[in-house]
């Protein structure tokens, strides 16, 4: 990889959230681990990979019912519990490595920059002003009655809709195998970057696989793909 090739002819950068702007992937995993652990149950890493980057996938209240003989509270109660929580401990994240650089990058290549995401809009707009990133993107793509959540396409072809771009024009910043399925069905080229949780998934499909994005910068990453 070198300096910015100016015919690498990519006009927009979309990131996924969860597990690429903030690990949240982490945390939700890691208080529902917590919370089987109390209950005497478990679950595999198999399992909860399927809900990495998507909505469905393991679900995990109807799961423990099947696996502990211990009494539940009622699902609207544990989920209660779950989601406050959660919010509590999103509260103290900060950006992944490299993000900050890759946005600040981003403006000075005049590339356009979105969120496709998996998660209700609430989740992600509500994180982004706790981090100060919201004026950041120019469109927040997410799961709605309207659009399907990853692996379908539907949000990565509604961001691109929004910036105006083709998307074979853009590139989409993925952590799961979910994402980058969408990714690719929709036509974007993709850099994954694997997080604690997908890091053993085979990434083959992505056009380049990082360990961060504090590992490479974006100019040296554009160029590398505008040669593939």
């Amino acid at each position: 990889m070198g300096s910015l090739d100016v015919g690498a002819g990519i006009d927009a950068l979309v990131f996924d959230f969860d597990g690429v702007i903030l690990d949240t992937e982490t945390v939700i995993h890691d208080v529902w681990r917590e919370v089987y652990q109390r209950f005497g149950a478990s679950f595999t890493w198999e399992e909860w990979v399927t809900s990495v980057g998507t909505h469905g996938g393991f679900e995990p209240y109807g799961s423990l019912c099947e696996r502990t003989g211990a009494a539940l509270p009622p699902e609207s109660v544990l989920r209660r519990d779950v989601d406050a929580e959660i919010a509590a401990r999103t509260r103290r994240l900060q950006p992944m490595r490299g993000i900050r650089e890759w946005i600040g990058a981003a403006g000075r290549l005049g590339l356009r920059v979105a969120i496709a995401s998996s998660s209700p809009v609430s989740w992600v707009d509500g994180l982004l002003g706790e981090v100060g990133l919201r004026e950041e993107f120019s469109c927040i793509s997410c799961r709605t009655d309207q659009l399907a959540a990853k692996p379908a396409p539907d949000v990565y072809l509604n961001a691109c809709r929004a910036l105006g771009v083709e998307p074979w024009r853009a590139v989409a910043v993925e952590d799961s195998l979910n994402g980058l399925v969408a990714a690719r069905a929709a036509g974007l080229r993709c850099v994954a970057v694997p997080g604690p949780l997908t890091a053993r998934c085979d990434f083959t499909g992505a056009d380049l696989v990082l360990g961060s994005l504090g590992d490479v910068e974006l100019e040296a990453a554009v160029a590398h793909l505008g040669i593939r």
